[in-house]
């Protein structure tokens, strides 16, 4: 099975993703277990700062004991994908698409989730053989975008990153994503029983 398989497969049946970035590696292991106790697989914990390293590590560690699939976020550099590699992340994220990090990602057989905002960056994620992409950032793409790309590309596999709430989540869903991305929603009291309707 190809890594471009094993991503689509690891969001099968997946509608939300929490994404945890620069809470600190306590803050982020207690929300990724309520992520995980409200029926949500897949955590990414971004690496944009050097000291998120020690608790992607730390998520990781307490995912493999649950079961659970921990994704590297922000992952823009071949090297940080060797990095990843060594800790057993299960998936990259980047913001954007570039052709170096998919390429180590796949040698290091880890699957891969690129951003894409254009239809031309869709295509060469394609080419790449990427089977699912993550568009970003999702509040300036509105809703509309993922119905218009849609139509060219009916089989391609949108998540939706960047600005999604639990309140607008089901907006995107219904727009064609096949999966939506939500951090503060996990922080939020008032939000998690609209989290758990989304997974439901």
């Amino acid at each position: 099975m190809s890594i471009h398989q094993q991503l689509v497969d690891l969001i099968s049946g997946q509608s939300v993703m929490g994404i945890f970035r620069a809470l600190g590696t306590e803050r982020t292991l207690e929300l990724a277990h309520r992520a995980w106790d409200l029926g949500i697989d897949l955590v990414e914990v971004p690496v944009s700062e050097p000291e998120a390293w020690d608790t992607l590590a730390a998520v990781v560690a307490a995912g493999q004991e649950r079961g659970r699939t921990v994704g590297a976020g922000t992952v823009v550099h071949p090297d940080q994908v060797v990095r990843c590699a060594g800790l057993g992340v299960g998936f990259t994220v980047a913001p954007g698409l570039d052709p170096a990090v998919v390429a180590a990602s796949q040698e290091h057989g880890i699957p891969h989730l690129p951003g894409v905002s254009t239809p031309s960056e869709i295509q060469q994620a394609r080419r790449l053989g990427c089977q699912v992409v993550k568009a970003f950032p999702a509040s300036v793409l509105t809703p509309a975008w993922f119905t218009a790309v849609r139509g060219p590309f009916p089989d391609l596999q949108l998540v939706a990153t960047g600005g999604v709430t639990a309140q607008n989540a089901a907006d995107y869903l219904g727009a064609g994503a096949a999966m939506v991305a939500l951090g503060s929603a996990f922080a939020d009291e008032s939000q998690l029983e609209a989290v758990a309707t989304l997974v439901s």
